[in-house]
């Protein structure tokens, strides 16, 4: 076991884990931005997709999944921190006296360089966004067939009803596009999957990405925002 661990947290083991974990997350901020976006639709469709979630392996996945993720993100922190951290510092004691981009293979760009900053500030804003909507006190509504669900729509309506949240959610989803912009390439560069001659065409591939889910997660709080979003959420019979 102690082999396997030792491996695993070798220089190279960080990087390989540091590329899985990273498209493990990638994954769930798609499909957590295509759940998002049901916020468009209505109350309606939102807590039913949220009901649909608690309800899966009668109410169990949720747990285990969240659990899942928080050690994926765990890890992909730890790793992320020690191979740009403790691995640069051994292979480079002196720092260099001018740092320029070397083109495709270092990819010194402002998203790489930020990576550590916009790591630890999406790191925190997520505690706080856990803290405010799977905390956030929802109320039990009728779901229009003789039960009940939780209205989880209306309390992100009225977050987002607040100028000061939106602020911050929109500004963090920027610095998400940014952390995204070289994650995603630099995921494939981790696991050994990028050739000199794909580069570019992955480079584009990366910024199209990241722009794609900066702005479909922060769209969600300025329309809610401006389009002031059905705090009421659900009425008996189902309807707005």
């Amino acid at each position: 076991m102690s082999g396997l661990r030792d491996q695993l947290w070798s220089s190279v083991g960080k990087k390989l884990l540091t590329g899985i974990t990273g498209f493990l997350l990638i994954g769930y901020i798609v499909l957590h931005l295509l759940g998002n976006l049901t916020l468009l639709i209505g109350p309606q469709a939102f807590n039913a997709y949220a009901h649909f979630l608690e309800g899966l392996a009668f109410g169990k996945f949720v747990y285990v999944f969240e659990v899942g993720l928080l050690i994926v993100l765990f890890v992909h922190i730890a790793a992320t921190v020690t191979v740009a951290v403790a691995d640069k510092t051994k292979a480079r004691p002196v720092p260099y006296q001018k740092r320029e981009d070397a083109g495709f293979t270092s990819r010194m760009t402002l998203s790489s360089k930020s990576m550590i900053y916009t790591g630890v500030l999406l790191a925190v804003f997520i505690i706080w966004h856990v803290k405010s909507f799977k905390f956030g006190g929802a109320q039990h509504i009728p779901d229009g067939h003789g039960g009940e669900i939780k209205d989880l729509y209306s309390v992100v309506a009225a977050a987002f009803a607040q100028p000061l949240i939106v602020g911050i959610y929109v500004a963090m989803m920027v610095l998400l596009g940014l952390h995204l912009r070289h994650g995603f390439w630099s995921a494939f560069q981790s696991l050994g999957w990028t050739r000199k001659s794909t580069l570019p065409a992955l480079d584009t591939l990366a910024t199209v990405f990241a722009v794609v889910m900066a702005f479909g997660y922060l769209v969600i709080p300025i329309v809610m925002f401006f389009g002031g979003g059905d705090t009421g959420g659900l009425h008996a019979g189902g309807g707005r």
